[in-house]
């Protein structure tokens, strides 16, 4: 019997391209679901076949224990993950049904992070931060540490153009990413540091060019050197065109704290940023671009690993993400219980095959400095 995979928030932007996904390259029937019959049932026929939609609360914990318990596999699509608890993976390690999800948001990953003996104990696979940023770049990141024999530095900077053709969620998660200071592992120790803050050029590849990135709190920040015996992470975000990043450092320097945590606020700014993007992706398009630079030793020397990835839709890129480990989840090709975060739970191998199966190219080269 084909297998049954449920996301949640699938009819959203990002949750309906990993619903595409999952299609593609599996023969898994898909279950996405909403609070809207319309919008839902628009993306049944898009996908035209082995889907159908299913309208569910996430607050209804019978209707969400009845739709996971007839699931081979959850994915959590449904954000921000800012307001969310870690619910969801408990009904599915209640259930022992596998479990992937988009989050972005560290407070959500360490709750998630929190139930990995629960999940080990059932022998349920959940691995979370499995978009593009948090997801394929962390796998970036591994895959370069691997290159060399010994890491001390990892920077990350992340690139969006316009709305990344994603939907108002991610400019929620955005402006909610100001609300808050954040730790950061540099020199060997934590630091706090505000967000959007220390603009830094940094050189992509085209369409992109040199662009501008800023500090941003990211799950990435903790999670690397969790899993890495570095001494520095960076991760740093921008968008294009740049007025989009002045007026979003503006946001961040000028506005108080106590303003950027009122939902309405939040609302106000991501509809506004979301009308505006409306108008300049015709002009911007709504690509990605990664690059993941790691400082480290080999052979005795020291080296710069630097690789880089462009897609011309950002949502389709986090949809590859997700879509692969659920792709080898689904045949049995990934097996890891507990909880990880990306990183820890894919290996280089895997990661290659599944993007090469969806043409997407990782450019990687080396630089000596010693």
């Amino acid at each position: 019997m084909a297998k049954h995979v449920l996301i949640l928030g699938g009819s959203g932007r990002i949750g309906s391209q990993v619903a595409a996904d999952i299609i593609t390259h599996t023969d898994a029937d898909v279950t996405i679901t909403g609070r809207n019959r319309a919008v839902g049932d628009r993306i049944v026929a898009q996908l035209k076949q082995r889907a159908q939609f299913l309208t569910l609360d996430l607050s209804d914990q019978q209707a969400l224990n009845t739709a996971v318990a007839i699931a081979d596999l959850v994915i959590h699509c449904a954000g921000p993950f800012h307001y969310r608890d870690a619910r969801v993976l408990q009904t599915c390690i209640q259930r022992g049904v596998n479990y992937l999800d988009v989050s972005d948001h560290p407070s959500f990953t360490r709750k998630a992070i929190a139930l990995a003996p629960a999940a080990a104990q059932v022998g349920v696979t959940a691995i979370v931060n499995t978009g593009i940023f948090p997801g394929i770049s962390n796998s970036m990141v591994r895959r370069d540490i691997e290159q060399l024999d010994s890491a001390d530095r990892i920077h990350l900077s992340y690139v969006v153009s316009g709305s990344g053709g994603a939907g108002v969620t991610v400019m929620r998660t955005t402006f909610l990413g100001l609300q808050n200071p954040f730790p950061a592992w540099i020199d060997g120790k934590w630091q706090t540091l505000k967000p959007y803050s220390d603009r830094e050029i940094i050189e992509f590849p085209a369409p992109y060019g040199r662009t501008g990135v800023y500090w941003f709190d990211m799950p990435e920040t903790f999670t690397l050197p969790d899993t890495f015996p570095v001494k520095t992470v960076i991760t740093k975000f921008g968008t294009v065109p740049d007025f989009y990043n002045h007026l979003t450092w503006s946001v961040a320097r000028w506005w108080h704290p106590w303003i950027l945590k009122q939902k309405p606020v939040i609302e106000f700014l991501s509809h506004v940023s979301h009308f505006m993007t409306d108008v300049t992706d015709r002009f911007s398009g709504i690509g990605v671009a990664i690059r993941s630079e790691v400082t480290g030793y080999k052979d005795g020397h020291l080296l710069q690993v630097c690789s880089t990835l462009v897609h011309p839709n950002t949502a389709i890129a986090a949809a590859a993400g997700t879509g692969s480990l659920a792709q080898l989840l689904l045949v049995n090709q990934l097996r890891k219980p507990g909880v990880f975060v990306v990183e820890q739970a894919l290996p280089t191998d895997l990661f290659e095959q599944t993007l090469t199966q969806r043409g997407i190219q990782i450019q990687t080269h080396h630089k000596p400095l010693s």
